[in-house]
């Protein structure tokens, strides 16, 4: 910088003073005259949220900075002691978890960065980071309750006062119902000398920064106060109304030798020069945030132009919806799933198509809403309905999804005479073969597996040339690779649902495997899981079975194919489903060993001529008289009623 340039920012930033005082303040509430907020950061009621308040999952990242940047004298000592209350809540019951979800307390300058993180992801971690170094600790605290915690930060340097060789760290942490004091032991607490990552003239901006990744996680700052010693401060404008309030610390004075004298005198000389040339780093420093601010806003609104047509979901507009679907009239209404009911929309604008799913105004649809967005918005495969976008808007919650113009698989299996297409074999394999490829997609090549919960026909949708894609996530489960599944209520439809998650409420990858060998069956017999004969109602995976252990396998075959099949490969199709089918959750084969099967890269599996009985130490999560109503309820349309027969154990 030219000396004609530092001789123009002395003059016209000449209210900065240069204070060698300690550097306190207190904000009970936040005004935008002490801050300045960056990215997605607002201030509300006084309260500075980190980032973006939304009902659906998104990725947003914002920062609180102090307004007055500190600059640290270079081979000297500093303390500090601050402390703030924060909240966080998410709305999503689900969340996905990413090691980017949560926020910052941060000393920054253009050499070093020291902060402590509170990381969200696992609930009740934090840790500090000193440039490349890292110490964590996993503490007793649910961080994403939404209770108001505090958090204290000391540091006391080699020159406190108290003891001079001292170099230490602490944490603490406190609810704020339980008596708002610092608590006695800290959760935090190690050795270092920060002043050995200051060490130049430099200007340190305090502040804190959140971030969230595909999530509803709102992180909020509610007060904050700090305290400095041997820090100096650079006011723009000097408040004479300051109130200061000492955190920390009380410090000793030293006497002054010639020698002291002497290096007081350099450190003035040192302190002007930095009152000179701070204030006008700190102009060219804002020139250059404001830039790159607009050049990422500039390019944000470029890509949320570019959105559609590089298939991202969007935000959708609830008049725009309700005109679409004309004002959700009964006449559009399409189907129904778990998440609620199923519109055709036509967007006269584009002349597109979609299908638009509305949410049943409930906790629950609200629930499995937020589920579904999670879990779909982060999935690509040419097998699933593609998500075109959402909309959250006078308390209605509403999907949209790329329109199938052939609807649903069991209306083409069972309502032929209404759809006009028979399926012919080539047709049923290629959809056999469609959803295996999904299915071990999302079991075995997703970064968390995901749980279906309700694989079957009428949530396997078909695209013009009769492609599947499978759809309807509302009941999802993310679950780690590794971890051990958990009882939860039983849900999904009776003739799908596998016998250990009957009973144990267990949802698990060989849960989806036992519904997508029913599926097979479907498709191969043309029955229903659970269809009436007279008096009786027959279980799809029983009657094939007896047919098997019989010698018959083939005469369980959909008898509108007019034996247009190989039978080899119908045997072969049969005995997959039976496989995949057995009571035995062990007994089954995964997705990818049922896809290398289809692709004749695996020999089949060996299936026993007796269906395998099972024997369960307890009762049936769900009762009989609940399974009935469950059947009742989803197949009345129909007609039928169910009985089912309690067979002694094998």
């Amino acid at each position: 910088m030219s000396p004609n340039t530092l001789l123009f920012f002395f003059f016209f930033l000449i209210p900065t003073t240069l204070s060698s005082q300690n550097t306190t303040f207190i904000f009970s509430s936040f005004t935008l005259r002490n801050i300045t907020l960056l990215g997605d950061s607002f201030l509300r009621h006084g309260v500075v949220g980190l980032t973006r308040s939304t009902a659906v999952p998104a990725s947003s990242s914002g920062t609180l900075l102090y307004n007055n940047p500190i600059s640290h004298i270079p081979n000297s000592s500093f303390s500090f002691s601050t402390n703030f209350t924060f909240s966080i809540t998410n709305s999503n019951p689900n969340p996905p978890s990413s090691p980017l979800n949560g926020f910052s307390f941060f000393l920054n300058s253009t050499t070093s960065f020291i902060s402590l993180n509170f990381h969200t992801n696992n609930n009740n971690q934090i840790d500090f980071h000193f440039n490349n170094s890292l110490i964590q600790n996993t503490i007793d605290f649910n961080f994403t309750n939404g209770n108001s915690i505090t958090s204290w930060i000391d540091y006391k340097g080699p020159f406190d006062g108290q003891d001079k060789r001292q170099n230490n760290l602490s944490v603490y942490l406190s609810y704020e119902n339980s008596s708002f004091s610092k608590p006695e032991n800290p959760v935090l607490s190690f050795d270092v000398d920060l002043s050995e990552y200051f060490k130049e003239i430099e200007l340190i901006y305090i502040g804190f920064s959140g971030s969230a990744e595909g999530s509803t996680e709102l992180q909020q700052i509610m007060n904050w106060s700090f305290e400095s010693y041997q820090f100096l401060v650079f006011n723009q404008t000097q408040n004479k109304n300051s109130t200061f309030h000492h955190v920390g610390y009380q410090y000793e004075d030293i006497p002054a030798s010639n020698s002291t004298r002497k290096g007081h005198g350099k450190r003035f000389m040192i302190g002007f020069c930095v009152a000179i040339v701070g204030p006008a780093f700190f102009f060219v420093l804002l020139l250059v945030l404001g830039y790159v601010s607009f050049r990422k806003w500039n390019s944000l609104k470029k890509l949320k132009k570019s959105e559609s047509s590089l298939g991202c979901p969007k935000e959708f507009g609830y008049k725009e919806l309700k005109f679409a679907t004309k004002g959700f009239h009964s006449s559009r209404i399409i189907g129904n799933g778990s998440f609620g009911t199923v519109y055709k929309a036509l967007f006269v604008s584009s002349g597109t198509v979609a299908a638009v799913k509305r949410s049943r105004h409930s906790h629950e649809g609200k629930t499995e809403f937020l589920s579904e967005l999670s879990i779909i918005a982060g999935l690509r495969h040419k097998n699933l309905v593609q998500l075109l976008g959402w909309c959250v808007e006078k308390s209605e919650l509403l999907l949209v999804y790329e329109f199938m113009v052939n609807g649903s698989l069991d209306k083409l299996l069972y309502k032929e005479f209404e759809c006009g297409i028979l399926l012919s074999w080539i047709q049923r394999v290629n959809i056999v073969a469609g959803l295996a490829s999904v299915l071990a997609y999302l079991h075995q090549e997703c970064e968390q597996r995901v749980i279906h919960r309700d694989i079957k026909t009428a949530n396997i949708l078909l695209d013009a040339n009769l492609n599947p894609r499978l759809g309807d996530f509302g009941l999802a489960k993310l679950m780690d690779h590794d971890m051990s599944p958990v009882s939860t209520l039983t849900a999904g439809t009776m003739g799908y649902l596998a016998p250990e998650y009957l009973q144990y409420g267990k949802a698990t990858d060989k849960t989806d495997v036992f519904s997508f060998g029913v599926v097979i069956l479907e498709v191969a017999c043309g029955r229903r899981p659970i269809e009436k004969e007279g008096q009786d109602m027959v279980n799809l995976v029983d009657f094939v079975w007896g047919l098997y252990s019989q010698g018959k396998l083939i005469e369980a075959v959909d008898k509108r194919l007019n034996g247009e099949f190989d039978e080899d490969e119908m045997k072969k199709m049969l005995l997959l489903g039976l496989s995949c089918a057995n009571p035995n959750s062990d007994e089954r084969p995964s997705m990818r060993r049922v896809l290398q099967i289809l692709n004749n890269e695996a020999l089949p599996l060996v299936v026993p001529k007796v269906k395998p009985c099972l024997s369960f130490s307890s009762g049936l999560l769900l009762s009989f008289d609940e399974i009935v109503s469950d059947f009742d309820e989803r197949f009345c349309s129909n007609q039928y009623s169910c009985k089912i027969q309690i067979e002694p154990s094998c």
